[in-house]
């Protein structure tokens, strides 16, 4: 069964090494084939962050890779990189902070670059980036999970954290679950959860859209009690609602992610 591992927040600069090893360990246990990064892998964009965040990545081997940048990726205090070119140390690691496209026999994942270097922390999706998802979405085929990454959020749990939703939120979520997308993956806010949500605004959708919200997953800059926190989607055998996602926090005890939590998207959903 093909699986998927998101992460994200890493925040390389303030990794902890025991969650860092703990979570190469999940690795190698669970040999998903598709890794996500949704964002903020360094702490302040320095170079020494991202050729650590890569040693990693190379140490993982993951057969597919989608990554995009968050707003940590972008030089905070040099400013002249910052306005000049601020992507430079982000694309040397991981590539151009494009959009990107992963599409398999039975996933199709669309990684969307929210980060503007005008802004300090919110994100931003254009409308010709919600177009430009909205239509290869459409393209997809019945067989694939059709996941959307984000770095800042479209959706939250807390009243608090709306401040922190990406600016363009609603018109994105909507337009991009009427095109079929059944999954959103973002991070940012540092608190894990798995949501099925139904509708923007007043307009249901035609089927719900599971929001996945990454903790921080192995920084030490943990919010509050939160614990680092990876995701994994476990793909079906059958149609693309038969995957499971699960939650998967990091015990210090036992040095050792542990899963929390498990999702069945075809399950049928209280009201």
């Amino acid at each position: 069964m093909p699986v998927l591992l998101q992460m994200s927040d890493t925040h390389f600069g303030t990794e902890c090494p025991a969650a860092l090893e703990a979570l190469a360990a999940l690795w190698a246990q669970e040999q998903p084939e598709v890794l996500v990064w949704s964002g903020d892998i360094t702490q302040r964009a320095r170079g020494a962050e991202f050729d650590a965040a890569r040693r990693f990545h190379a140490r993982l081997r993951p057969r597919h890779t989608v990554c995009v940048p968050g707003n940590h990726d972008i030089p905070l205090f040099n400013l002249p990189a910052r306005l000049l070119d601020p992507y430079r140390r982000y694309h040397r690691a991981f590539g151009p902070p494009d959009d990107v496209c992963l599409s398999l026999p039975d996933l199709l994942v669309l990684g969307v670059n929210t980060t503007r270097a005008w802004r300090h922390k919110h994100g931003e999706v254009s409308a010709a980036q919600v177009e430009r998802v909205a239509a290869r979405l459409r393209r997809g085929t019945p067989g694939q999970l059709r996941v959307v990454v984000v770095h800042q959020p479209l959706w939250v749990t807390q009243p608090q954290d709306r401040r922190n939703l990406l600016r363009g939120h609603a018109r994105a979520l909507s337009c991009w679950a009427e095109a079929g997308m059944q999954v959103v993956l973002s991070g940012h806010i540092h608190l894990p959860s798995i949501h099925p949500i139904a509708r923007a605004g007043a307009a249901p959708f035609a089927a719900p859209v599971w929001n996945v919200q990454a903790g921080t997953a192995v920084s030490r800059r943990v919010r509050g009690h939160a614990p680092n926190s990876v995701n994994l989607i476990r793909l079906g055998q059958g149609s693309a609602t038969d995957a499971v996602i699960e939650r998967w926090d990091f015990d210090h005890q036992a040095a050792a992610f542990r899963r929390v939590e498990a999702h069945a998207m075809a399950a049928p959903l209280m009201p």
